[in-house]
Formats: C-alpha cells, structure tokens, sequence
C-alpha cells in the first residue's frame, strides 16, 4: 500500500483509495496520484492481491477470487481509519479493482465510503462489445479460464498478469453472462442494485479491454445509486489514450474527480 503526503492546502482533504486493474502494481499509478494531490485530494494506492507489494504471488494453492478481493477493500479501510477519520473518504477504481470496490459496497455495506469513482471498468461481457468484436471476446477470456483452471493458477500470458484461478473463474463468468456470480451465497446483481452511494462513472477512449459499452452495461445495474456518467476523449486529455495510458495523462481527470469529491456531503 503506497501512502502519499497530504496535499498543499487546508488540513483533512478528501482521501482517495485507488484499486489498481487486474496484474498492474499499484507504483503504475503514481503520475495519477501526482495529479489528484495537485487537485487538493489525499491519495492512498492499494495493490490487489497478489500483485505488486501484496505477496506471495498467486499459485495453484490459491482459490480465491472477488468475493476475497472485495474483503481485502474492506480490511484496507479499517488499517486506513485514523487517516480517514472525519474526512470524505472515496474508492476509486480502474478496471478489476472497481469491480472489487464496488462489490465491497454491495457485499459489505458503504457506511465507510462517501462516493465511488469507477475509471476504465466495466462489465466485460461480449455482447457488449461493439460490432463483431464480441464475437472474439467470448472464447478469449473463456480460454483464459479454461487454461487456469487447467494448470491450478493463470500463468499471466499476454493477459492480467499471474492469478488466482479463482478470480479468472469470476471475472470469465461476468464475460459469459453479463452478471456477477453469487458470492458467499449472496444475489450479488441484487446487492449491486441496492448501492446507494454516490458514483462517477467514466469510460476512456479507445479502450482495448472495457470500452464505453461495458461501462453502460455496469452503470446499469446501478439503480439505486445517483450516477455520474462521463467519457474521457483524447481530445480532454490532450494525448493519445487507452485502457492503460490515461493514467499518464490524467490531470483533467483528476480535477474531475476533485470535483466531484467537493460535491459529496461533508462527513
């Protein structure tokens, strides 16, 4: 977990917790913590588990999958509370790791959280996919689960990075079915429904893996939420973008998600 130092400022800043997308190291994201400091926000950046500093690597002793990833966020924000403490606290998310804040809220309850950002996530499912390309969605990421359930563990080829077969399990049935599985004998499309707390929703140009379909797809599970939808283009950005590379050039999305964070009620 990377801690960054208070932004310039007024003391008890918004804290962001940033979850990281499935096999990227929480250090990827320091030209975006970087920006959200310059926008007035506290930063926090959580590795998934498995990932980066949480260790050992996953192995075929490993059956975890978003049930765990989805505690791991509760248990960071309890190891977090005097730092959050009387402040607006809000999960942000790029890709699987808004999956896991998202299902934190639903399994877990947002009594601890003021607002969610979702950035680059969505429901991979392939018929969200536009034109034929679903069409190759569908036996990619069912290949991948077919190989990890093979050898015990997703070696990390080309795709994610090294993974617990479990959370290849979960993530390959949302790209079947377009839902979440149950989870700890949870309805958890139900749970998903019954959030309510507040979301920024943004889907990035020229996304390889979840583009502003998927996005869609997940806003639309979240009826009980109010919901912020954005698109961030290359021309906001002023640089080329996809489901990676936005966090090189993501000061117009930081202020983005300064804004709002100002706009959520004070704790």
């Amino acid at each position: 977990m990377q801690v960054y130092p208070e932004p310039a400022g007024p003391a008890g800043a918004p804290v962001v917790v940033i979850w990281p997308a499935m096999g990227v190291r929480a250090r990827y994201y320091r030209p975006f913590a970087a920006a959200l400091r310059s926008a007035g926000l506290a930063v926090v950046v959580a590795d998934l588990r498995g990932t980066g500093a949480s260790t050992p690597a996953p192995s075929r002793a490993d059956r975890y999958g978003y049930s765990e990833l989805a505690s791991d966020v509760g248990d960071v924000l309890s190891a977090l509370k005097p730092r959050l403490d009387g402040r607006t606290r809000l999960l942000l998310g790029h890709s699987l790791g808004g999956q896991a804040a998202l299902l934190h809220l639903a399994l877990h309850g947002s009594a601890a959280v003021d607002g969610l950002a979702l950035i680059a996530v969505g429901v991979p499912h392939w018929r969200s996919y536009p034109g034929a390309r679903g069409l190759g969605v569908l036996p990619y990421t069912q290949g991948i689960a077919a190989t990890a359930a093979l050898l015990g563990v997703w070696p990390g080829w080309g795709f994610g990075g090294r993974q617990a077969r479990g959370v290849i399990r979960d993530w390959a049935y949302t790209a079947r079915t377009g839902r979440f599985p149950r989870l700890d004998g949870t309805d958890t499309e139900a749970a998903v429904r019954a959030v309510r707390t507040p979301v920024l929703a943004v889907s990035v140009d020229d996304d390889q893996y979840t583009p502003h379909p998927t996005m869609d797809h997940l806003c639309g599970k979240l009826t009980g939420a109010q919901v912020t939808r954005q698109r961030y283009t290359v021309a906001q950005a002023g640089a080329p973008l996809d489901h990676f590379s936005w966090v090189r050039a993501s000061a117009p999305l930081a202020r983005r998600v300064a804004g709002f964070a100002s706009d959520l009620p004070p704790r």
